[in-house]
């Protein structure tokens, strides 16, 4: 992670670009519901339109966004299972000079996409992400606390990042067009295909800045706020990266190398994290104990993605509501 160039390119002014605000969903009408307003509040006065993507195969969301009745809120259905397939169909539908996404759990702060519209602005860069605070349905259990598997970066504005999720992400369209990028529908249902478009974004030598006054609220359900969900969360991000890392290899020889450096960073997560795991059992210390855990899980998933081993995570069973 580095800081940006003080002097950036600067963008044309705000009033000129037009603006696609997309909104990921699957079967949540409480939670579509909820976002909806937030949204439309905060869409500038013209150019400006809020997209929901209904990952849903039965279309459920439909009769939802339709009721609202507004012309700046458009549904599209993409009935093909996966995040990656509905992020795309986002990227596919909308003209905007600006995408920005945002997920049907999360509730943006007052000043959110101004904040987002202005450091794009300001920096001229090819994406812009901002800080996700989580907030619970319930009081999560202690060691899930003291494990710190909800904390999340937070640099200071114009820190420029190697990788973003799409939970809170400005693209600059002509550059992701330019550039013929999309989400990799192999990454559908394990996670994982934010991390490679991004990746690939500033591999092509493209930047994504940090605004930290555009902070999202991730709404946590309780079916998330369990020992086994953030530990299988932990283990997902680290086989998430090591796969990513191996698609951006280039060359045979480059795949090599960067294999057997993701097993020694694996190796040595795997060992810190049992050896704190032990010692927090030991002594009784939660938080050594949980913390631990986590970076075992990561170790863990590291090594697992470097041998070639993929976690899914979105695993779907038909006509099987996702727990909220």
């Amino acid at each position: 992670m580095t800081t940006t160039d003080p002097s950036p390119v600067t963008r044309p002014a705000t009033a000129t670009r037009t603006v696609t605000v997309a909104v990921l969903t699957y079967r949540r009408p409480a939670d579509l519901t909820s976002v909806l307003p937030l949204l439309r509040d905060q869409l500038p006065a013209e150019g400006a339109e809020v997209l929901v993507v209904d990952n849903d195969p039965d279309g459920g969301a439909r009769p939802l966004v339709e009721g609202v009745g507004d012309a700046r809120v458009r549904y599209v259905h993409e009935p093909v299972p996966g995040i990656a397939a509905a992020r795309n169909r986002a990227l596919e539908t909308s003209t905007a000079d600006v995408l920005v996404f945002i997920d049907d759990d999360e509730r943006p702060s007052p000043a959110w996409l101004a904040s987002l519209l202005a450091v794009h602005e300001r920096e001229g860069c090819a994406a812009v992400v901002g800080p996700v605070v989580s907030e619970y349905e319930i009081e999560p259990d202690p060691w899930i606390r003291d494990g710190g598997f909800f904390e999340r970066r937070r640099p200071s504005t114009g820190t420029v990042v190697e990788a973003a999720a799409t939970n809170n992400l400005l693209l600059d369209m002509a550059v992701v067009r330019r550039l013929a990028l999309r989400f990799d529908a192999r990454y559908g249902l394990t996670g994982g295909s934010d991390t490679l478009f991004t990746r690939a974004l500033t591999a092509a030598g493209e930047r994504i800045v940090w605004c930290a006054e555009a902070p999202v609220v991730d709404v946590v359900p309780r079916s998330r706020l369990t020992r086994r969900w953030v530990l299988q969360k932990a283990l997902r991000s680290g086989n998430s990266w090591s796969r990513t890392s191996l698609e951006l290899a280039g060359s045979v020889p480059d795949a090599v190398v960067v294999r057997f450096g993701l097993l020694g960073r694996g190796l040595l997560r795997i060992a810190g994290g049992a050896a704190r795991l032990l010692l927090g059992v030991v002594l009784r210390d939660r938080r050594h104990e949980a913390r631990g855990a986590r970076v075992l899980a990561r170790g863990i998933g590291l090594t697992s993605g470097a041998c070639g081993w993929t976690y899914t995570e979105y695993r779907r069973s038909p006509g099987l509501r996702p727990p909220r």
